[in-house]
């Protein structure tokens, strides 16, 4: 990923006599979403009622079972919609890892596309990027633990007995939510660009665009792509290259390194966007 960087930039100090670590994470998303559902419901005049918009909404729902079926632990998911993210924050030292969420993505890639063939849809396109992250807020999460914690408070004090305890935790509204993976989330910023670009862009139709950058030295033998395409966005000095993956064949040694596969620090080097930046990730590594 190449980015515009500022006329001055500064760099985090390193720490010495430490354990050395990056200010910030390094993530992979994948971003996926349903091709033709906009003119599916448009159809239907945007009426979700209307006897048009029947199939609309089943593609609807086989899509949230199909994600919610492929979501773990180490594969959260977010819908919005006709649309999902996927993530998770790489490991500094096992490309492992790297490989892991590749092999999640293409399964759940995978899915989609039986069921959208399968029933006559159009199909889904998965784009999946690589890019650092900030920190994210807590907000929410800290503003809903005082609550907890307020309730145990007066349960163990014997203001309240357990089963209004229970009530009150179920009942906790949130007037704002946040998900500190996806704030500031620079991956999912690259994945959701290229697919909003899509064909203009060379990264049409129902596919799994994969950001090279997670292979060390080409793509891997394992791994059958066509010709990897470049992506580039001017106007926010955006640019990757994107291989059209279509199979994936397990290469063996998966743990803790995978042939072919890149762990975090070596992404974040290949995509560091200034000379700076790359220096300060060798000191850490």
């Amino acid at each position: 990923m190449s980015v515009k960087a500022p006329r001055q930039r500064v760099h985090p100090p390193i720490a010495s006599g430490r354990a050395r670590s990056l200010p910030f994470q390094v993530a992979a998303v994948c971003w996926v979403d349903l091709l033709g559902y906009g003119g599916m419901i448009g159809a239907a005049d945007f009426n979700p009622i209307a006897p048009q918009a029947k199939t609309a909404i089943t593609r609807l729902r086989a899509f949230h079972r199909i994600v919610a079926e492929h979501s773990g632990r180490n594969f959260r998911t977010l819908v919005l919609n006709d649309g999902a993210v996927a993530y998770r924050d790489l490991s500094l030292r096992s490309s492992g890892v790297t490989y892991d969420f590749l092999t999640r993505s293409f399964a759940l890639f995978r899915a989609l596309d039986e069921s959208e063939r399968r029933n006559g849809w159009y199909g889904s396109r998965m784009v999946l990027a690589t890019g650092f992250r900030a920190k994210g807020s807590r907000r929410t999460i800290d503003h809903a633990s005082g609550q907890v914690s307020s309730i145990l408070a007066r349960m163990k004090a014997g203001q309240i007995a357990p089963e209004e305890a229970v009530r009150e935790a179920a009942s906790i509204d949130r007037y704002f939510d946040v998900l500190p993976q996806l704030q500031a989330n620079f991956a999912f910023t690259k994945a959701y660009v290229a697919d909003v670009a899509g064909s203009g862009a060379g990264l049409g139709g129902p596919r799994f665009f994969v950001d090279t950058s997670i292979f060390d030295d080409g793509v891997p033998a394992w791994v059958r792509a066509d010709k990897p395409i470049e992506f580039k966005d001017d106007r926010l000095g955006l640019g990757a290259e994107f291989a059209p993956v279509s199979e994936l064949t397990p290469p063996g040694h998966t743990t803790p390194d995978v042939p072919g596969m890149r762990d975090a620090l070596q992404i974040a080097e290949a995509i560091a966007p200034s000379a700076g930046v790359r220096e300060f990730i060798r000191a850490v590594r």
